[in-house]
């Protein structure tokens, strides 16, 4: 009679042991970030372009600028972010 008591308990040890791990995993999910160095920097070179396309805009916006003006400005805002 005691094996039979065993059996069973020995299960439900078992099943919060399995369901024990798969809380703590899934209770800490990790963070939607950036992971890497080149992550990082890709995610970085976005914003500068997003940011030298809306100079471009607001310089075409204004008027008496050229659109060569307007380029370079874009460029020098980009070669600014890149540190050269």
């Amino acid at each position: 009679m005691c094996k039979t008591r065993i059996v069973p308990l020995m299960g439900v040890l078992a099943m919060l042991a399995t369901s024990g791990v798969t809380v703590a995993i899934t209770a800490y999910p990790q963070g939607a970030y950036a992971q890497t160095q080149g992550m990082t920097r890709r995610a970085d070179r976005r914003d500068t372009r997003q940011g030298a396309r809306e100079q471009k805009h607001a310089c075409n916006a204004a008027r008496g600028n050229s659109r060569a003006e307007c380029r370079q400005e874009k460029r020098h805002t980009k070669q600014a972010a890149r540190g050269d």
